[in-house]
């Protein structure tokens, strides 16, 4: 739940009130032995909760008069240029533009008959919210363990969120969340320490498998996707929020001139967001990729670590390629 900065300006734009945010500067880094260090990070971020920050679009929403319907999609069809749009509960509804922005997976995927979707994902992730005093406001940190790697940041409630993601092959011996933390993430003396002293503030953690890297399209039966339904880049970077976000200007910004544009037609809009969500995200998401491959390997990772902390250019040149500037306005 951490925003990059490379929003705000945008967000300010739109009039979005993220008072009591978290300010972020300092991130943590740690092989599986412990060994760690830190870095100032060159823009930045905010700790805030999905909750909040949903909350906050959804009542600018409800204050610029948008109509919500609360449902569950069921089937999309694209017949003479109209979407027909089916609910689970057997409503229906007609749009000339739909945005898929429902989040990593989905049975919609299974409906569109997306290339992803039929791959076995060898990765789950695990999120659960903490109350620890000790954990710096200012800092966002990620620890290493065997077959992945874990985040803690603070939220604007004052909890800590954590947030790892597993591989399967490593999770498959314990099969139990709880007895997973103790056995493989604890060996890492920095959640060992945390894990003994934080107090959990759910009853469960939330879960979910299957989660995928591969390589998504940013348009489907010419439905505009955005966000994690349009390419998922890999958590170690921190940037999720901040590009689903940045995906849904570049979809505004479209749809805005195809509406207003009569010589601006379905076809353009679909190319020149398939072409600028590229340009924007696809060199992020390769690097996300290469990154977490050195830091899931012990032996890279120790000496990935070793590289950064020595030189502190190498340090900032890994947070650039996986952030993005400040957007434009």
């Amino acid at each position: 739940e951490y925003l990059s900065r490379e929003v705000m300006p945008y967000l300010q734009k739109l009039g979005i009130d993220l008072n009591g945010a978290v300010m972020i500067d300092t991130l943590k880094l740690s092989t599986r032995s412990g060994k760690s260090f830190t870095a100032r990070l060159p823009l930045g971020g905010i700790g805030i909760s999905r909750y909040a920050l949903d909350n906050a679009l959804y009542q600018k929403c409800l204050e610029k008069k948008v109509r919500f319907y609360f449902e569950t999609v069921s089937q999309i069809a694209f017949e003479e240029n109209t979407f027909k749009i089916e609910g689970a509960t057997g409503s229906c509804y007609k749009a000339i533009i739909a945005i898929g922005a429902y989040g990593k997976r989905s049975n919609l995927d299974k409906v569109f008959d997306r290339p992803f979707i039929k791959q076995k994902s060898p990765w789950l992730a695990v999120k659960a919210h903490y109350e620890y005093e000790e954990f710096p406001e200012n800092q966002v940190a990620l620890h290493n363990f065997e077959g992945g790697y874990c985040g803690l940041s603070r939220t604007e409630t004052g909890a800590v969120n954590l947030c790892y993601l597993a591989s399967y092959d490593t999770f498959s011996r314990y099969r139990d969340i709880q007895a997973f933390n103790k056995h493989i993430l604890s060996q890492n003396p920095n959640l060992s320490a945390f894990f003994q002293e934080a107090k959990a503030l759910w009853e469960q953690p939330l879960s979910i498998a299957q989660v995928s890297f591969a390589k998504k399209e940013a348009v489907a039966n010419h439905i505009l996707f955005c966000g994690d339904t349009a390419g998922l880049i890999h958590p170690l970077c921190g940037n999720g929020m901040a590009m689903a976000i940045h995906s849904a200007k570049l979809a505004a910004e479209g749809i805005t001139r195809y509406f207003e544009s009569a010589d601006y037609g379905r076809k353009m809009l679909e190319d020149d967001y398939t072409r600028t969500w590229k340009k924007h995200f696809d060199l992020r998401l390769r690097f996300g990729r290469n990154l977490q491959h050195l830091l899931i390997s012990d032996q890279l990772s120790g000496a990935l670590f070793s590289g950064l902390a020595k030189f502190p250019g190498l340090t900032n040149l890994v947070i650039r390629k996986t952030h993005g500037n400040p957007i434009s306005v």
